[in-house]
């Protein structure tokens, strides 16, 4: 709570957001090894910012506008469930939402690793959810509306956001028996790696998952094309088509099943801008984050 308060005089000294970082988990990490903390950090510096590796210890770091609306988003950052590119598909996205007075909750999940986690295939999903929980439990605190509370995500933020997305139903966690709802009422997925067909995935994030050998029902299980139904919350996704790491071929398949299940949903496709362009795609002057946000004023 002293973190929260010194951030807050910050805000009033003219930054457009408050801080406040806790321990995803108030006890023991559920699904963990007890093993030495094995996370590290670099800093690309320029328009990578810090990326966070190995990460055991998941956090949840809010980032509180001003005049918060009442709408929340949890950002997952991408990194192919091998790192997390914090800054640049979490904080940054964070202080832009914070700009349309939505509050943002950036998510350091954790990455899968047999080292320390007991099941990895779970222990990103079970972040995922405990977050959503996490702030629809702390709605009066932050202001916010615990019907108005969404996931983001970027790469394989994306696949763990649209997982949340569709696999919200049951707790991950089979030992969790907080009944708070962790489906999430919107989903942004943002270059998103949504299937694990062999065909259009992205390997890297497939392998880290579920490894290279998949144990039967996997595949399908963890792609979340497969996963959509009538309650799929109203979706939103980004994608570029010259996309060489993640084909849009994955957005479109998610785009497909949402229509056929009658989820409302939004799809901005750009003819360029390959992978990985955070807030600014290059190639156009148009501003993806204007239409999300232009989207979530109409939900």
């Amino acid at each position: 709570m002293n973190r929260f308060l010194l951030t807050l005089g910050l805000m009033t000294a003219g930054m457009l957001y408050a801080q406040d970082t806790q321990a995803l988990y108030p006890g023991t990490v559920p699904n963990s090894r007890e093993v030495p903390d094995p996370e590290t950090m670099v800093d690309r510096g320029g328009s990578g910012g810090r990326a966070f590796n190995d990460v055991a210890v998941p956090e949840l770091t809010a980032y509180i506008p001003e005049h918060p609306n009442g709408q929340a988003v949890v950002i997952c950052p991408g990194g192919g469930y091998a790192r997390l590119a914090y800054d640049k598909e979490g904080v940054w996205v964070a202080e832009r939402l914070n700009q349309d007075s939505i509050t943002a909750f950036v998510l350091k999940y954790r990455i899968p690793q047999d080292e320390t986690n007991v099941d990895r295939s779970l222990a990103p999903l079970m972040d995922a959810q405990q977050a959503i929980r996490t702030v629809r439990r702390s709605a009066n605190r932050y202001g916010i509306d615990p019907n108005r509370i969404g996931i983001m995500g970027f790469s394989a933020g994306g696949h763990l956001a649209a997982t949340a997305a569709t696999r919200f139903e049951r707790n991950a966690d089979p030992t969790e028996r907080d009944t708070t709802s962790v489906r999430p009422d919107f989903a942004a997925l943002i270059y998103p790696v949504i299937s694990f067909d062999s065909s259009i995935t992205h390997a890297g994030s497939r392998n880290n998952l579920i490894g290279e050998s998949p144990a039967a029902g996997m595949v399908e299980r963890f792609s979340a094309d497969r996963q959509v139904g009538p309650n799929t919350p109203p979706s939103f996704l980004v994608h570029a088509a010259d996309d060489q790491a993640v084909p849009v071929e994955n957005s479109l398949r998610y785009y497909m099943q949402c229509l056929q299940f009658g989820v409302p949903v939004e799809m901005h496709l750009y003819p360029a801008g390959g992978h990985g362009f955070g807030l600014n795609n290059p190639t156009t002057p148009d501003d993806w984050t204007e239409r999300l946000v232009n989207w979530l004023r109409t939900l």
